[in-house]
């Protein structure tokens, strides 16, 4: 389902918009964009500057669907290279690695009348709550959660389990790393973990 501002247009009104690993999380961010475009809105995309495993500069899903962004190392980097009057709509990938001070951006952002499509994990590899990500839902207007499939029992899966050990609670990968996993299998792989 694609969130398009129904309200007048001469009227600047803003919201916020919002998966687990390998769900689809960046390429459908990156078909809301496209949409954006079409409507000939000024777009600006960012992610954070550690995320470097495709390219230093582009975002891109693993499906390899990808647009040039600005890398930025705080949140706070976003709003400077933002002219407000100007710009529509503002994406922002793999949100769960910016600082707490991306919700505040964001509110900023939504309160001057620009739409703000977000996407990253809501949890991080022990299924815990990841970085902003819940702050960050709870004052979406608009959350849709991507479900990946579960590698061991093809059920939609939510949890995205390490398979490399390494304790960090950011630690960049791919299925090197990672894989989806649902709720039972998620359950299991973390109780044979911990024998």
């Amino acid at each position: 389902m694609f969130l398009e501002n129904k309200a007048n247009r001469n009227q600047k009104k803003g919201w916020i918009e919002g998966g687990s690993m390998f769900s689809g999380k960046t390429e459908e961010l990156l078909r809301r964009i496209r949409r954006a475009e079409f409507a000939n809105q000024k777009i600006e995309l960012f992610k954070p500057a550690i995320d470097t495993r495709y390219d230093e500069t582009e975002v891109v899903s693993h499906n390899e669907s990808s647009r040039v962004s600005t890398p930025v190392n705080s949140s706070s980097e976003i709003l400077l290279y933002i002219n407000m009057s100007e710009v529509q709509v503002v994406a922002i990938d793999e949100v769960q690695f910016f600082d707490d001070g991306i919700v505040e951006v964001c509110n900023q952002l939504a309160d001057a009348g620009i739409r703000v499509i977000v996407s990253g994990l809501d949890m991080d590899y022990k299924g815990v709550p990841f970085g902003p990500m819940p702050r960050l839902m709870a004052v979406a207007e608009y959350v849709s959660k991507q479900h990946a499939i579960c590698t061991r029992c093809g059920d939609l899966a939510q949890f995205s389990y390490r398979i490399v050990p390494n304790q960090q609670q950011v630690l960049l990968g791919e299925k090197d790393a990672y894989e989806p996993l649902c709720r039972h299998c998620f359950d299991e792989a973390m109780n044979n973990t911990e024998d």
